[in-house]
């Protein structure tokens, strides 16, 4: 269990102000000017050595992605991007960062960006979040008023500006490519890729887009050394992280936990246990609602990291763990997803546009059981040739649920069908 001395997150829950001089106490912009000092290059191999791995989802290894961007300016400014977006249902980390601890976001996007050459930041955020918004400007400004971000910021010779922008409800913002479209005033949808954002992003210049909580655990892992920081979870999953559990359990909470730390073991540990008992558990889904649900054999033991839910065919995602226990009617559960999807589709792709409808009605009909048993097959069907085949991940995204329900509960669904024909043919 992560002891309390070891949290980069210490006013998760609000308790204290969010406020610069409360957050100073707390320990942030400590000695800033002295890692802006150490370098560019230096911040980078600290971050590599840390093994951080992008907190949004996609898992993929932050020093690396920053080491993308270009060492030489060719003429063109370069630009951290903040995905602050959050619209993975179940996920609510992102926005307790926001509300409560905004400086630590503040100082890893100054840090972030000295250490990628760029002199402005963009915090994207989601539209809904007025509370969330209205604190994290707070925070901006109280950083400018006290000089630790704007001209010469802490005193280091580094210009750096920060600015929030507010989106437009839209999930697909929510993807790195359409989240910059949005940024630049357009409607949200992904583009292709090659270039890549670190080659063409924000107005056609190198931009790094990272998740909220990427971005403030770095002044705290500059602080203690990306040693410290891979001191927690298993090689390839190191760190502290953000788990934000929702469902059937006793007390839902967000918390923050050494990675790696067992599913069961978090549960019943920060959240006084499964609703009724563990007994009692029906699945999980262990990353937010695009990746598959876990069953509850699964669930005894396995371990919370990328590496641990691959391997039993789901996925880390962003960490919010969705428990079901058995009142739970995981048919129509996994059937209401289908339909966040469908709405959720930008329309671009022709499988994504075509399929999550398509993945929409049948699970509808799955849920009253007005089907036959070889549609449960033509739906398998259907969600390969819609994952893999889009510009985004949302393809996939609409996938993998569908795709998790048919592996585990199969027996399930062939019962409702046949209680259907039992009940049209009596």
């Amino acid at each position: 269990m992560l002891q309390d001395k070891d949290r980069i997150f210490t006013n998760l829950y609000g308790y204290q102000d969010f406020g610069l001089k409360a957050a100073q106490k707390r320990g942030n912009w400590d000695g800033t000017k002295a890692l802006l000092d150490k370098g560019r290059d230096w911040i980078i191999s600290e971050m590599k050595s840390s093994g951080l791995r992008g907190r949004g989802g996609a898992g993929f290894p932050t020093g690396l992605k920053w080491s993308f961007m270009p060492k030489e300016s060719d003429g063109r400014p370069s630009y951290l991007v903040v995905n602050a977006d959050e619209g993975e249902p179940g996920t609510c980390k992102d926005r307790e960062i926001m509300r409560n601890d905004p400086h630590t976001l503040v100082e890893g996007c100054l840090l972030a960006s000295f250490a990628m050459g760029a002199h402005a930041a963009y915090i994207y955020i989601r539209g809904e979040f007025y509370n969330e918004a209205s604190n994290l400007q707070q925070a901006i400004d109280q950083a400018y008023e006290a000089g630790l971000i704007g001209k010469n910021a802490c005193g280091s010779g580094w210009d750096f500006d920060l600015y929030l922008h507010l989106g437009a409800g839209a999930y697909i913002c929510g993807e790195e490519t359409a989240l910059i479209e949005s940024l630049e005033g357009k409607k949200g949808q992904p583009r292709l890729k090659p270039p890549f954002p670190a080659n063409a992003g924000l107005y056609g210049c190198p931009t790094t887009v990272n998740n909220v909580e990427s971005i403030a655990v770095v002044p705290e892992i500059l602080r203690r050394g990306g040693s410290w920081f891979t001191s927690f979870g298993r090689e390839n999953n190191h760190g502290t992280k953000l788990f934000g559990i929702s469902g059937h359990v006793n007390q839902p909470c967000t918390v923050e936990e050494a990675m790696s730390i067992p599913l069961r073991e978090l549960i019943e540990k920060h959240c006084g246990g499964v609703r009724g008992g563990w007994d009692n558990l029906l699945a999980v889904i262990p990353g937010g609602s695009s990746v598959p649900l876990l069953t509850k054999d699964v669930c005894d033991t396995v371990l919370m990291d990328f590496d641990a839910l691959r391997e039993v065919g789901s996925g880390l995602g962003t960490a919010a763990v969705i428990v079901m226990d058995k009142s739970t009617d995981i048919v129509y559960a996994i059937a209401r997803l289908s339909e966040f999807y469908k709405h959720e589709s930008c329309g671009q792709c022709t499988p994504c546009r075509e399929g999550t409808g398509w993945m929409m009605r049948m699970m509808q009909r799955m849920v009253r059981g007005e089907a036959t048993l070889e549609e449960i097959d033509l739906l398998w069907e259907v969600t390969k040739q819609v994952e893999g085949h889009t510009i985004c991940a949302l393809g996939d995204a609409a996938a993998w649920p569908i795709q998790g329900l048919i592996r585990n509960f199969r027996p399930e669904m062939e019962r409702r069908i046949k209680e259907y024909r039992a009940r049209i043919a009596a």
